[in-house]
Formats: C-alpha cells, structure tokens, sequence
C-alpha cells in the first residue's frame, strides 16, 4: 500500500514538473481532497486533476472507505467553459476504478458529469460530479446515485 501511495504521488508530482502551462484555462493543476458519496459507502481520499490541453484532463483519486476498501481512479474529461461564468467549467468523461478489499477487488467502469469552479481571486477549486459505478466482475453491476465532491489548490 505504501508503495502504491508512493507511485502515485511521484507520478502527480512528475505531471506538475514536466508539462506546458495551457493557454486560456483557469489552472494547469490542482491537488486536493475528494469526496465520495451515495449508495454505499462513503470514502475520503485525496484527489489530483491535471490539463494536458485547454479541454483535456485527467483526474486522479486514491479514497478511503469505511471497511478497509481502498479506491483507485483515474478518469479522462473533456472540459468546456459555462459562457457568462469567469471560472465555471463543465465537464464530461470516463474511466477506470478499482476497490481494493480484504478479500476481493472490484474493477469498475466510472463515467463522470459535473461542474468545476476556480476561483478567480484565490487559488482555489471545487468540483461537484455525478460518478455512476459500472462493476464489471462479482457479477455485473451499476449504481447510479454516486457523487463526488473536490475542495483542491489549483496552481
């Protein structure tokens, strides 16, 4: 598991140190936490979302849920700006999740919905999402009330 956490902060910090600042968006990165809720359990975890373009992200998650389950994600979202909105931006995407367990893991599908806002005055983000689970082994499964909720430092 360390090693796991390890991996996955060098690569968050290797992204920041070694990209191209993106022309006209409201941050290149951002680090934070993240909140997952709904159906089931609820986790907290930390919680990375990174430009590779104006529109191209990736948003990252490692999160902790009651039950000894661990949750690591990562998922590609195209972003858009809300007209009228100075730091609102909408977004749409997908992809992978695992549960790790005591006994089993879970793989999951995960598309994503929502809204992201960065303040303009201060180097802050938030994110609200709709995050349905599409578990494709222990019997196929899809839970739509899933949310999540992302307080980050956008730099």
């Amino acid at each position: 598991m360390k090693k796991l956490l390890f991996t996955l902060l060098g690569c968050a910090g290797l992204l920041v140190f070694t990209s191209n600042m993106a022309q006209a968006q409201n941050y290149k990165t951002a680090l934070g936490m993240r909140i997952d809720a709904g159906d089931g359990s609820t986790g907290v975890g930390f919680n990375v979302k990174h430009f590779f373009t104006r529109n191209g992200a990736v948003d990252a998650n490692l999160i902790f849920f009651d039950g000894n389950v661990v949750g690591l994600g990562a998922e590609y979202q195209y972003n858009a700006p809300v007209k009228g909105a100075k730091g609102l931006d909408w977004y749409i995407g997908a992809g992978p999740n695992f549960l790790f367990g005591k006994h089993s893991t879970a793989v999951q599908i995960r598309p994503t919905a929502g809204l992201d806002f960065k303040l303009p005055s201060a180097p802050i983000d938030f994110a609200f999402d709709w995050r349905p689970m599409f578990t494709l082994n222990q019997g196929t499964e899809f839970t739509a009330a899933r949310f999540g909720i992302s307080l980050r430092y956008a730099f």
